[in-house]
């Protein structure tokens, strides 16, 4: 039996309502069924997704392309994530949408937004207080309107506490794939980015805007290298080697790799060994030791501070938690 989530009851899929709000994104309405359309552990699926609006019908879209929603906002009311996806809406949505989120998070729903979603999340008084973010170009606007968000500007997506908010467009599938992550694990995850052919785990604190990079001097990217590092994540790897394997300085690696991923190579490679180390940890019962050393951590101690410092738990406790996920209670 499957339990997605706390609060989910075992044996069925995680009900995830989508709010589509005139005017809709409808790229951004179309990420959740996407990404966890697909997601399946053991062969069944491991979401339902419902869209729904506060008047069935046709509702407008921002861009032009209408869309057909056939479900009121009762699907919210028995959903366990509740979402609002990217709206023109600036301050004046639907009070029948606001009393839906806040009754949805009353009750212990997940509530979370794509892009302009955030804007509705914000109104309904769901954000006071908490960090959360938005599309880059919107933020001004946000913090104008929402002076009592903390906004974290540029990142991919945000996480307090079970109300998350994501950038625009494509941010939209990292932060699906991220709750997949926390509902199922690193490797359902994995395979749910396969499918929908995204990267498999960009971090939230990734930059929104990558700025394009200077032409590189042999005309090339660092995808080859990238590639290198994560074939050798359990071996000891240094800014150097990344240096020496690219072809370049140390100085223009950097420059090169942060204008081509938003982050510095040793930060993008700590993930990338977290997340091995978190594969590891859901898929086999193998020591503390062992983990660390494959995942390139080093030492259990180092794989435990590590590891709690971007999960909040320690390897063991992730372990059981993620055997409790797929195998239920």
């Amino acid at each position: 039996m499957m339990r997605t989530r706390a609060g989910t009851a075992a044996g069925r899929p995680h009900r995830v309502a989508v709010i589509a709000l005139p005017p809709v994104t409808t790229f951004d309405l179309s990420i959740p069924d996407a990404v966890f359309g697909v997601t399946a552990v053991g062969g069944e699926p491991a979401y339902e997704v419902t869209v729904c609006a506060p008047d069935p019908g046709v509702v407008e879209a921002l861009y032009g392309l209408d869309v057909v929603v056939r479900r009121g906002l009762e699907a919210a009311g028995r959903a366990d994530t509740v979402m609002v996806t990217g709206t023109g809406a600036r301050g004046d949505a639907d009070p029948r949408v606001l009393e839906a989120l806040r009754s949805a998070a009353a009750r212990g729903a997940r509530i979370a937004s794509i892009c302009t979603g955030a804007f509705v999340l914000a109104e309904a008084g769901l954000l006071d207080g908490r960090r959360a973010t938005t599309f880059w170009a919107a933020s001004e606007e946000f913090r104008r309107l929402h002076p009592s968000v903390s906004l974290v500007p540029g990142v991919l997506f945000v996480d307090d506490a079970g109300i998350l908010t994501s950038a625009g467009m494509s941010a939209g599938i990292d932060l699906c794939l991220h709750m997949v992550r926390r509902d199922l694990g690193s490797a359902v995850a994995r395979a749910t980015a396969r499918l929908v052919v995204a990267a498999p785990g960009r971090p939230g604190s990734q930059a929104q805007v990558v700025e394009t990079p200077l032409p590189p001097e042999r005309g090339t990217s660092l995808a080859a290298t990238r590639a290198w590092a994560l074939s050798r994540l359990d071996e000891p790897t240094t800014l150097a080697d990344l240096a020496r394997h690219a072809g370049t300085s140390v100085r223009t690696l950097t420059r090169r790799f942060r204008a081509e991923t938003g982050l510095s190579p040793l930060q993008w490679l700590l993930h990338q060994r977290l997340d091995r180390a978190r594969e590891i940890l859901e898929t086999t019962a193998l020591p503390m030791e062992v983990v660390a050393s494959r995942s390139g951590l080093g030492t259990a101690d180092s794989l435990r501070t590590h590891l709690v410092r971007h999960t909040g738990l320690t390897p063991t406790a992730y372990r059981t938690a993620a055997r409790v996920v797929s195998t239920g209670p």
